[in-house]
């Protein structure tokens, strides 16, 4: 998200959207596995202290791990397509 929101003004906004979902997503899994009880919040927790509870992490880890790698390929390619387009501009300039 932190890179995205740098290009932010380049960048689909789509893109940066989906960039801040997933880091909301990232945290909200951090603050369920914190010694903190958030229930009253909406947030269940993640009882790291149990077999069930670790493997609930470890779930949850893995798929923002594979969503984390979609969204950071298209950012990639939307940051290469930004530079190609730059480089392109500045050749054109001389």
């Amino acid at each position: 998200f932190k890179y995205a929101m740098w290009f932010q003004p380049y960048l689909p906004g789509e893109l940066v959207l989906d960039c801040f979902a997933l880091a909301v997503q990232a945290r909200e899994i951090d603050m369920r596995a914190s010694p903190y009880d958030l229930a009253d919040l909406g947030y269940s927790p993640i009882t790291l202290e149990t077999p069930d509870g670790r493997r609930e992490y470890a779930i949850a880890q893995r798929d923002l791990a594979e969503q984390a790698q979609a969204l950071r390929g298209r950012l990639i390619s939307a940051l290469n397509a930004l530079k190609q387009a730059a480089r392109s501009d500045h050749v054109s300039v001389r």
